[in-house]
């Protein structure tokens, strides 16, 4: 009797609740696996067995998912994201994919027709996603939003969010005239007479802080959920918030994040990355500490704020990337600009040599290649200051890396963060971007194949609502460098592109490492949660020209199904959207 309850025992261990069979399986590195099925008990991986011993892990409430020959992967994870400000645009006056500016300035009017002014707050038009290659020289002017909306005011970002459009009744309001200086991390387009154009770049967007409406608690909630939702639809289980703040024309996002850990409606794991004031100095460490060990002692492995976010250029659109050549002028000569530095690169390295030493990571924009440069130096001093940690500091955007600094990211441990979907010929960069570069610098844009073959640790994220969210797209522009249907010649020439099995480890692994969630998230391997994603078509086994035609069928989050391709309202994603 009692070899028969061992025995009987015995067999109960083998047997999983979820058997995910039929497909390849890519485990977060490498090649798919082929004729092998993930077990899942209790949320977590308890192996990956053949196909043929399926049979012994069976029980009679085992449920076993055919994946019909579609891919199975570690749910992806995003290391660059704004979600609370992506999902409140959503809610707002939505700019994002416009075809052209006819197309955006109707969906203003539209907007402005459906939400009429009841009182000074309603009256503001507020949203963004506008794209700069749709207006001559990539600044919209006022007078274009006065016609189709009168006197109201409006504050739209850009889709890269270091712009801002203004009508005039936004510019009166905020009290800025021709006599108003340019702040000095930003510029105003201006009109002959000096009177603000209605564009405004990078820092010169705060001058109207005093005076727009805020986001308000419960719109940011509702942003964030609504993200939530579009990004589990996407496949990604997981990301990295660069941007935990009040700045500029993004909702206030701490609070957002606090209401879901006590509603329980934060089903994604979230690493945030705690804004840097480039305005301030030292003197905001401590604060930045208090807030990490308050959500530290939650004891809530969803979400944590062990990262600080550092902003060291501003963008080559706006010609505030910091570049270690001067940018030309619309003839083909050099200017006196060469971009910006927010911050002195000697504060710069004293600031991240003493947030490393309090074990933060440090999560850098650097897009010139003198900002590149003096983020690994700040990197390389904080190493020679405090010996090697466990810091995963990583750069993100790396649009122009020179050769000689592309090596030194493995030397250092310094990750690159890969926004790949930008990394093809498109109207933004080949209009107001390369024709502004120095000679030679076409080929350095976005060097991913020059970054894999040095050995640096590759991650990815989309930067959305600047653009699209989705993981696949990305990875299709990795792998091909030309976007989908173009005649286009590769962006930097093939040997800047990566291979599948590459990219897809940067949108998985890579992204887990980042978030320091590579012990339990990012790969399939037994003990790791049960966040996974199938893919169909198989992009492993599609042509390269065609991995974008792939789609997400499932996003699940600790062996539960978050969402389904053929049942939109998933249960738990429902609950989530149903508590706005």
């Amino acid at each position: 009797m009692t070899k028969g309850t061992g025995a009987m025992a015995d067999a109960t261990a083998n047997v999983v609740d979820l058997i995910l069979t039929g497909g390849q399986i890519f485990t977060g590195t490498g090649q798919p696996l082929t004729g092998h099925a993930v077990l899942i008990r209790d949320g977590r991986i308890l192996g990956i067995v053949t196909q043929e011993s399926v049979g012994t892990h069976r029980g009679p409430a085992t449920e076993v998912v055919d994946l019909g020959g579609a891919l199975l992967s570690p749910g992806f994870q995003d290391a660059h994201i704004h979600p609370v400000g992506g999902g409140v645009e959503l809610l707002q006056c939505s700019l994002a994919d416009s075809a052209d500016a006819a197309d955006a300035l109707r969906r203003v009017a539209e907007y402005a027709a459906e939400h009429p002014a009841t009182d000074d707050a309603s009256a503001w038009i507020l949203g963004g996603g506008w794209s700069m290659d749709h207006f001559p020289g990539g600044a919209p002017a006022r007078g274009l939003l006065d016609a189709v909306v009168g006197d109201r005011p409006v504050l739209v970002a850009s889709r890269d969010h270091h712009s801002l459009w203004a009508s005039t009744a936004a510019i009166r309001l905020a009290g800025l005239d021709a006599s108003t200086p340019d702040p000095v991390d930003g510029r105003i387009e201006r009109e002959a007479d000096g009177y603000p154009a209605g564009t405004f770049h990078e820092g010169a967007g705060d001058l109207f802080d005093a005076v727009k409406p805020d986001i308000d608690a419960d719109l940011a909630y509702a942003g964030l959920l609504r993200a939530q939702s579009e990004l589990l639809k996407l496949g990604v289980t997981g990301w990295q918030d660069a941007m935990i703040g009040v700045v500029a024309s993004m909702p206030a996002n701490l609070p957002a994040y606090r209401r879901a850990l006590e509603e329980d409606t934060l089903i994604a794991h979230v690493r945030g990355a705690q804004w840097w004031l480039r305005d301030t100095g030292a003197e905001q460490i401590d604060a930045i500490v208090r807030r990490r060990d308050e959500f530290e002692a939650l004891d809530d492995d969803r979400f944590s704020l062990g990262t600080v976010k550092i902003m060291v250029d501003g963008v080559a659109e706006n010609f505030t990337a910091a570049m270690k050549s001067p940018y030309l002028d619309a003839h083909g000569h050099e200017t006196a600009n060469s971009g910006l530095s927010f911050i002195d690169p000697e504060r710069l390295a004293e600031y991240v040599t003493e947030l490393d030493r309090l074990g933060f990571q440090v999560h850098f924009h650097a897009l010139g290649d003198r900002a590149v440069q003096e983020a690994l130096d700040a990197v390389e001093a904080a190493r020679d200051a405090n010996g090697e940690s466990d810091g995963r500091h990583h750069l993100a955007h790396l649009q122009v890396v020179s050769e000689e600094d592309a090596t030194r990211f493995p030397q250092l441990g310094a990750v690159a963060n890969l926004q790949a979907l930008w990394a093809c010929h498109e109207t933004q960069l080949d209009e107001l971007t390369l024709p502004f570069l120095q000679d030679g610098l076409e080929a350095r844009q976005y060097p991913f194949g020059d970054l894999d073959r040095a050995g640096a640790r590759l991650a990815a994220g989309s930067d959305w609502p600047v653009s699209s969210a989705d993981p696949i797209a990305a990875i299709h522009i990795a792998v091909n460098r030309v976007s989908p249907g173009s005649a286009d010649a590769p962006l930097g020439g093939e040997r800047q592109r990566l291979d599948l099995a590459t990219a897809f480890a940067a949108y998985t692994s890579g992204s887990a490492y980042v978030n320091h969630r590579d012990h339990d998230t990012g790969t399939i391997a037994p003990g790791y949660r049960a966040d996974l994603v199938v893919i169909e078509p198989n992009p492993f086994a599609v042509p390269a020209d065609r991995i974008h035609e792939s789609t997400v069928v499932s996003t699940w989050v600790g062996g539960v199904p978050v969402y389904v391709r053929d049942q939109p309202d998933t249960a738990i994603a429902a609950a989530a959207t149903a508590s706005v």
